[in-house]
């Protein structure tokens, strides 16, 4: 069966990726990865997160995927060394001088190459292999039909990732200057302030205070918004074209996205390894998951050809919101540290990892005033919920989208 890949920006998301189902995480430093507005994790939570994925039996992948400057290079290979000795089971790089060197003075640290590095076609990943690569992340712009063809000419030691699901780079897998150039924050460095999300207007050179807007809908353009990718429907074809792991984009995510997302492709996959009509079948269940975290407009990426259509992607739309988060049960009250706004009457859903449970919220009961509240509002309060199902800490609740709450 194919690995599920699940991303972690800090402790939260970690813990939801190996309870709803991830085989690997993976994370990044305060240093060194291309996701510098994550939590990240230092070298002495390294070890914490370390602990918690082999204690699960699973693997943690660290990203040194940054193209380092000159005066960097020393500090990246003595952060894999140290990475190394802690006990991950790879590093993600993307520069092939930081390759080179972790290589040489770190030979037991097993290397991944990053999508960063543009892994087109069989040669560039068999230099790669011949270094001694032990994992190709494929470019972004492969078709499978290409993927399989590459995937013929590889040693078969060489395992082959690729991206599933998630927000996609409106450049050349992630190689982006437009953040450069507009706030002089680089994408390339992992501070990326996502310019090609912004709703843009015409501007004519002789009338400059007057902007004309470009509609693409009520609310605007967004000519530059990459679709997300969504290939939940396609595994056995990206199991077929050879892929080894598959790699659900999101480290700026928050652990409720990580976990819906997680689970989804867990529960597509075990059903795929059981028959491809109870794959299918569950589908249309799925697809729906998917659609209650804050997603974009979605299609298949490259797999099957140059995306259509090429306009922007607009704006992000959910179904559900995130409400809480479940601390455990106390009798047949829940514990729950809030999250987004509830009221008595709300129907509200459980996410476990083995399903949907649902309920209705008849009242609220703050723990620090011990006082029924018929509505809460207020990020972080813990409060107990009467509920006739239970749960565990770690789940999640949610309830339908409306205008007045928060999105995830």
């Amino acid at each position: 069966m194919m690995e599920l890949l699940a991303p972690a920006g800090g402790m939260a998301q970690l813990r939801a990726a190996l309870r709803f189902g991830a085989d690997a995480v993976y994370g990044g430093l305060k240093r060194f990865g291309l996701r510098a507005s994550a939590d990240n994790f230092s070298p002495e939570e390294l070890r914490t997160v370390l602990e918690t994925v082999h204690g699960a039996g699973k693997r943690f992948y660290l990203t040194l995927n940054i193209l380092p400057h000159e005066e960097e290079l020393e500090a990246l290979v003595s952060e894999g060394r140290k990475a190394w000795k802690m006990g991950v089971d790879a590093a993600i790089v993307s520069d092939l001088g930081a390759f080179s060197l972790l290589r040489r003075h770190v030979p037991e640290l097993p290397l991944h190459v990053s999508t960063q590095a543009n892994i087109m076609n069989s040669a560039a990943a068999e230099v790669f292999s011949e270094m001694g690569a032990e994992r190709i992340v494929l470019s972004r712009e492969l078709s499978l039909r290409e993927i399989s063809a590459l995937r013929s000419k590889l040693p078969e030691k060489v395992e082959l990732e690729a991206f599933v699901h998630g927000a996609m780079c409106m450049s050349h897998s992630g190689r982006c200057m437009l953040s450069d150039y507009l706030t002089g924050r680089g994408a390339n460095r992992g501070s990326c302030t996502q310019p090609c999300r912004w709703e843009y207007t015409v501007l004519e050179a002789k009338r400059p205070d007057q902007p004309m807007p470009v509609m693409e809908d009520e609310r605007g353009t967004y000519i530059f918004s990459a679709f997300d990718l969504n290939m939940l429907s396609h595994l056995p074809e990206m199991r077929d074209a050879g892929i080894h792991s598959l790699k659900i984009e999101g480290r700026m995510k928050t652990d409720y996205y990580v976990a819906t997302v997680t689970r989804a492709y867990r529960r597509a996959l075990d059903l795929m390894a059981e028959s491809e009509a109870a794959y299918r079948g569950a589908l249309p269940e799925l697809e729906e998951e998917l659609c209650k975290v804050s997603h974009r407009q979605s299609n298949t990426g490259f797999y099957f050809g140059p995306p259509l259509p090429a306009s922007g992607a607009g704006q992000t739309t959910q179904t559900m919101v995130f409400t809480g988060r479940v601390l455990g049960m106390r009798g047949n009250m829940l514990r729950v540290e809030v999250k987004n706004r509830m009221e008595a009457g709300d129907r509200l859903e459980i996410l476990t990892p083995e399903g949907v449970l649902s309920f209705t919220a008849e009242k609220f009961i703050p723990e620090d005033t011990g006082e029924e509240v018929g509505v809460v509002t207020v990020a972080g309060q813990r409060v107990m919920i009467p509920a006739p199902c239970s749960a565990e800490a770690g789940d999640y609740l949610r309830k339908p989208f409306a205008i007045k709450d928060h999105r995830d």
